[in-house]
């Protein structure tokens, strides 16, 4: 899969990923990728790529021109228009379905904007989705685009090294991942729950099924509403929470 990362700040997107399972999997060429610099498509000797906003306002904003020659030169060189997400706080919500969406794809754009955001009318023209990784605001794109990347690599085929890590962790079917314990099995006076000694798998995996269920109910009850819950499940949790 290959990601290429349209950014004023492409040692920071590059530093960040190029890291741990991430930089493995780019070493194994199971990924690509590429920080694209906007300035380089400035026609401006400074390398300028803001300038004031009509009608007023705080702030600059970035020139669609620069954004849209960064965009084409990526299209010209892989001959196809890929998916090009715009990270932006008025985007939907990026979840971790959305992340197995985006994995499905051979390439994607990420476009990082910065100052008070990107001319409408490039945006327009280019991006095909608009995604928030929450309701708040950071200076740039940069870092929700790290976290799309790492999310979405996860769910690429041969990019975590155990095949099961990527279906069993937190929001995979609603719920947050069970509780998980390593050695030694007593710490600070607490102990392993038994049930994980005890080698029985069966068990073990009934365990797991219903610690994820009841973590969610304590933290994360939004969740639930979209979790596929048998009744026996619904009525046990409403016992336990009680």
């Amino acid at each position: 899969m290959n990601f290429y990362i349209l950014t004023l700040f492409p040692e920071m997107v590059m530093g960040g990923l190029n890291t741990s399972i991430i930089g493995r999997a780019v070493e194994s060429s199971i990924l690509t990728i590429e920080a694209v610099n906007i300035r380089d498509y400035s026609t401006n000797k400074h390398q300028k790529v803001d300038d004031y906003p009509y009608g007023g306002g705080a702030g600059m904003l970035m020139q669609a021109q620069p954004v849209y020659d960064a965009w084409r030169s990526v299209v010209e060189r892989i001959g196809k228009k890929p998916r090009c997400i715009y990270v932006t706080p008025q985007g939907k919500t990026f979840t971790q379905q959305e992340a197995k969406a985006f994995a499905e794809e051979d390439d994607i754009i990420l476009l990082c904007g910065h100052y008070e955001g990107i001319d409408e009318r490039v945006l327009e023209e280019i991006v095909t989705d608009y995604m928030s990784i929450g309701d708040y605001v950071l200076t740039g794109g940069e870092l929700p685009a790290m976290v799309m990347v790492d999310a979405i690599s996860r769910m690429v085929p041969g990019v975590l090294g155990n095949e099961e890590s990527g279906s069993s962790e937190s929001f995979e079917g609603n719920l947050l991942e069970y509780p998980q314990y390593s050695r030694p099995e007593e710490w600070n006076g607490k102990k392993v729950p038994e049930i994980l000694l005890s080698g029985h798998h069966k068990n073990i995996e009934t365990w797991r099924r219903q610690q994820s269920i009841l973590l969610t109910g304590k933290r994360r009850p939004d969740l639930l509403e979209k979790a596929e819950l048998t009744e026996q499940e619904r009525v046990w949790l409403k016992e336990k929470l009680l």
